[in-house]
């Protein structure tokens, strides 16, 4: 049987679309699930009868460089990855759903209650994210239930901003936070008000996260090349791309022993107890007369080290000197003092190598986004353009 289109509605209608999620686990017609309301995704062609034979699920990329691909989920590595979630949490739990429902994250949270046989409940996102709406939602949590829910950082943000948002987070037995960056400073403070966190790292490519805490899920294996390049392999690995054999035999590679792996565009090292450190993107490392910054390293130093920024985002922009020079976007905390480029400067010049010191500094209410919530890189440097 061919893929389905699935548009997914958002907030609690979500929940209309587990029947049909279910029957494409259990080996019914794959779907393709996409944000009502959004362009339906334009299906490359393919051969109906090519297709795996386990495929459930057709989901897009974050598109995060070039167009978005689709990624072809099976019904065994989806089923994989919420086990392996699941065990890394306690136990089978209820979720709670705070993200769009088209994209992994949110989906997963459906997906993973399919597997648990529990009934998710959702946000009232109608006014957008807000910290009252989630501590309204917990409340309609089953008591009988461990509870869980997955967040992005700038929703972390807001509820720990909130002292009604914090409790309910409390309340909860893992709160997963994946899709961009988590700087330390953030995670500690969770942890400070007694918040279960974990931050997660994976993709569409993967089922979503697969590595939580640094540390591989049970199935999923992780490898560096000799450039710090990350590769993922394991039980939670998409068949490929559809339709796009090319794209597919670039970022899925197969080693002698038939062990799959894919090719991720993040550069990271291991510590000395073997966890997972991702220093981001790299095609986002910005390179500044001749020298190459890593912008999660500075961005984790500015909220850490600068006193009033709750989130960061470093870009590197046009200099006719440096090539690129380091630019950074600070979201201060309500009444913060702002602070000039050369205060931000000496703020950091202990923490950081003089080449990763910022040239330009500007501040915005919030960090844009694209997609579930990740920091859209281009809006921000063009915020540097128009400051300029």
């Amino acid at each position: 049987m061919d893929l389905e289109l699935l548009p997914v509605p958002a907030g609690a209608d979500a929940m209309t679309v587990l029947p049909r999620l279910r029957r494409a686990l259990a080996g019914g017609a794959p779907v393709a699930p996409h944000l009502a309301g959004d362009p339906a995704p334009v299906l490359p062609r393919h051969a109906a009868a090519a297709l795996p034979p386990d495929l459930a699920v057709v989901l897009g990329t974050s598109g995060s460089t070039g167009s978005p691909k689709l990624a072809m989920l099976g019904a065994a590595a989806l089923t994989a990855s919420a086990r392996a979630t699941h065990e890394r949490l306690g136990g089978p739990g209820q979720w709670l759903l705070t993200l769009p429902a088209g994209h992994v994250a949110g989906l997963q949270v459906l997906l993973r209650s399919l597997d648990a046989e529990t009934e998710p409940v959702s946000t009232d996102l109608r006014d957008g994210f807000t910290p009252a709406a989630f501590a309204d939602a917990t409340t309609r949590l089953d008591p009988g239930h461990r509870h869980y829910t997955a967040l992005v950082p700038t929703q972390l943000v807001r509820l720990l901003a909130d002292p009604a948002g914090t409790a309910a987070l409390a309340r909860l037995d893992g709160v997963l936070v994946g899709g961009a960056a988590t700087p330390p400073a953030l995670r500690r403070r969770a942890e400070a008000g007694g918040v279960r966190v974990h931050t997660t790292y994976g993709m569409s490519e993967t089922c979503g996260g697969c590595v939580y805490d640094g540390r591989a899920l049970t199935g999923a294996e992780v490898r560096l090349d000799d450039d710090g390049r990350v590769r993922l392999g394991g039980t939670t690995l998409a068949h490929g791309y559809l339709g796009r054999p090319d794209l597919t035999f670039r970022a899925f590679t197969v080693d002698p022993d038939g062990s799959r792996w894919f090719r991720t565009d993040d550069a990271g090292h291991l510590d000395d107890e073997g966890r997972l450190h991702v220093e981001g993107r790299l095609d986002d490392l910005v390179s500044t007369g001749g020298l190459k910054v890593a912008p999660r390293l500075v961005e984790e130093a500015t909220v850490d080290h600068v006193p009033g920024v709750l989130e960061a985002v470093v870009v590197g922009t046009p200099d006719p000197e440096w090539g690129q020079a380091v630019s950074l976007l600070v979201v201060p905390a309500p009444g913060a003092r702002p602070l000039s480029l050369a205060e931000v400067r000496d703020l950091l010049r202990p923490h950081l190598p003089a080449h990763a010191l910022p040239r330009r500094v500007t501040a915005a209410p919030a960090v844009p986004l694209r997609g579930p919530g990740k920091p859209d890189r281009a809006a921000v440097a063009a915020l540097f353009a128009v400051a300029g």
